[in-house]
């Protein structure tokens, strides 16, 4: 049997932002950090995650292309892996490896043990990103409840 590992399975509406306020990279790590931090699983644990996020970034950067980042680190101080999604109201030079500024983030955190279900969501994300009508939708969201929805549809096939 196939598992299938579903975005919309660690994301929920508290942890969605659709106004980003930062102006550069390292304050929209800050800002993502903190939309993790109203989960559970990442709680008291923020700054850990953030330079986790940091250390990740000096690797090379995770603007996939496309005004999209996906931000993405893996710390044991984690209870589960957990996904954040932020609109930025100011494109931000990301050092994608397309040169264009960012204006779309994915985020997201994993235990260390947890690399399978890391690496599919990190599949996952950057499959359905590929897609301008994906990205115009997610541009056009007003509420974090139709970014759910746009996910869940994308997710689904239909």
């Amino acid at each position: 049997m196939i598992d299938i590992v579903r975005i919309t399975d660690y994301l929920t509406e508290d942890l969605i932002n659709l106004h980003l306020k930062s102006t550069s990279k390292s304050e929209v790590l800050e800002e993502l950090s903190d939309l993790l931090a109203k989960s559970d699983n990442v709680g008291e644990n923020r700054n850990v995650v953030l330079k986790a996020l940091v250390y990740r970034e000096k690797l090379g950067s995770t603007g996939i292309g496309k005004g999209v980042a996906v931000p993405h680190a893996k710390t044991d101080v984690i209870k589960g892996l957990t996904i954040a999604f932020g609109i930025s109201d100011a494109k931000i030079n990301f050092k994608s490896i397309d040169n264009e500024d960012v204006n779309i983030f994915f985020v997201f955190a994993s235990p260390t043990k947890d690399s399978q279900t890391y690496l599919k969501v990190l599949a996952r994300i950057s499959r359905l990103i590929r897609e301008i009508p994906f990205r115009k939708e997610l541009l056009a969201c007003k509420e974090p409840a139709e970014v759910i929805a746009c996910i869940r549809k994308r997710e689904s096939g239909s």
